[in-house]
């Protein structure tokens, strides 16, 4: 973990110097996914909550959110508004939910490295992780400044360390056939 600061540190404070103050005082997570984050004490639980919030940002930069006026009804109480802002604001909310989750799974992982909850919350992690990475991919061609870019940048260190850290980990194990009586 001593490594991934070391690394992870340097990358943020370039992020933040591209992407303005700014860009550097704004919350990643809106105040109804911060109190969602809180009440899910539970890894796996926690980390839905971090890709939720993540594909609320992409349904932004996608323009989906008309298509989708039902389901952000159904949401809208839980969850509170759409977050608002420019690609690069949603590109890099998503970089540092990205990092948020990252750091819950280490955190639990120093504490107990034999958690089940490690290896299910990671693989669905990643499964997000690249579902998401191929909604933003057409932004790369689009980015239209540096504060884009940045925050392009630090998106996919975060989702690289993500999906090299899920191949890392030992094979699913196969579930169980009930038998029937």
């Amino acid at each position: 973990m001593i490594i991934r600061t070391a690394v992870i540190l340097p990358l943020l404070l370039v992020a933040s110097a591209y992407c303005g103050t700014v860009n550097a005082q704004r919350d990643h997570l809106t105040a109804q996914e911060v109190d969602l984050v809180k009440d899910a004490q539970i890894l796996d639980k926690r980390i839905e909550v971090f890709i939720k919030a993540a594909d609320r940002r992409v349904m932004v930069l996608n323009g989906a959110q008309a298509t989708n006026a039902k389901q952000l009804k159904k949401d809208s109480e839980l969850w509170g508004d759409l977050p608002t802002g420019s690609h690069a604001e949603l590109l890099g909310d998503i970089a540092r939910i990205f990092d948020e989750a990252i750091t819950n799974i280490d955190d639990v992982s120093s504490r107990d490295e034999r958690n089940p909850l490690i290896g299910k919350a990671l693989r669905r992690l990643a499964e997000a992780v690249n579902n998401i990475m191929a909604q933003v991919a057409p932004f790369r061609d689009q980015a239209k400044s540096e504060a884009e870019v940045a925050s392009l940048e630090l998106l996919n260190e975060d989702a690289q360390q993500i999906l090299e850290a899920a191949k890392k980990l030992p094979p699913e194990p196969e579930k169980k056939a009930k038998k029937k009586n």
